[in-house]
């Protein structure tokens, strides 16, 4: 047990080191609400506006992965879309739900951009080019939503999967005129991933968690080249480096220091 308590520590301080923001400085914990936000600056500083602030949390209770980054075409990596407010204005991107006219629920989602607008628009504007602005009602409306939610140790602080499961959130997969239909996917079993380290339990992984929010596309074959297990090989201070399991988690996913989530076989 001892052994096991060691071998864990030296992963989470494996996983500081990997994420500092720069040698010999440890990454600052963000605080639960802002676990996963993106701050998107390609144009708008040049445009006098502040930087968008994208929150995770707000839009993955409504929308799978799936639906934003295989559908609508987010890049996986902040910055990396180099979207401008005409795309949006054209119905790209952020405008293929933020259009004045799609509904979720009861609710009608606001226009983002447009190709004219007034003094009256700026506060439209400044909902999404927010960085460094609206800190406490953002933290508000988090806690609000995190109330109702089941809780968990790391990230957000909220069980996405269990919120899911248990019917809390229904994530959109369909977005009409974006998506295609697609036909239901087959179950798959669970399957061992062996640890590679005595005294660490194996992985349990499930395509089954994972194919409610990425479907196949997000993760084969760009994350994960192969599609048989076993094709891929990689290493833990990897998916500390952001690769692989990586992609998704420590930025938006559960970060990989709750290492029970993951490595949750008995110990023989």
């Amino acid at each position: 047990m001892k052994r096991l308590v060691l071998i864990v520590g030296v992963l989470i301080a494996s996983a500081g080191v990997a994420l500092s923001a720069a040698p010999g400085m440890k990454k600052k914990k963000p605080k639960p609400y802002e676990y996963g936000n993106v701050t998107i600056n390609n144009f708008s500083s040049q445009a006098g506006l502040n930087p968008v602030l994208f929150e995770h949390w707000v839009h993955r209770g409504k929308f799978t992965c799936r639906l934003c980054h295989v559908d609508i075409g987010f890049g996986m990596k902040a910055g990396e879309t180099k979207m401008k407010a005409a795309d949006n204005a054209k119905g790209y991107f952020c405008g293929a739900c933020h259009n004045g006219k799609t509904t979720f629920g009861e609710t009608r989602v606001f226009e983002s951009c447009s190709s004219q607008f007034t003094k009256e628009d700026v506060k439209r504007c400044e909902r999404c080019h927010s960085g460094g602005k609206n800190v406490a009602r953002r933290e508000q409306e988090f806690t609000k939503l995190a109330e109702r939610l089941p809780k968990e140790r790391y990230g957000n602080g909220i069980n996405w999967e269990k919120a899911e499961s248990d019917g809390l959130i229904k994530p959109i997969d369909y977005l009409e005129g974006v998506s295609i239909k697609k036909p239901p996917l087959a179950d798959q079993k669970e399957f061992t991933i062996g640890s590679k380290t005595e005294g660490v339990p194996d992985i349990i992984f499930s395509h089954k968690k994972h194919t409610v929010w990425n479907g196949c596309e997000v993760c084969h074959p760009d994350i994960f080249i192969g599609v048989k297990r076993g094709t891929d090989k990689y290493s833990m201070v990897e998916l500390f480096e952001g690769k692989y399991c990586g992609a998704c988690h420590d930025l938006v996913a559960f970060p990989q220091i709750d290492c029970q989530r993951c490595h949750n076989t008995p110990v023989k």
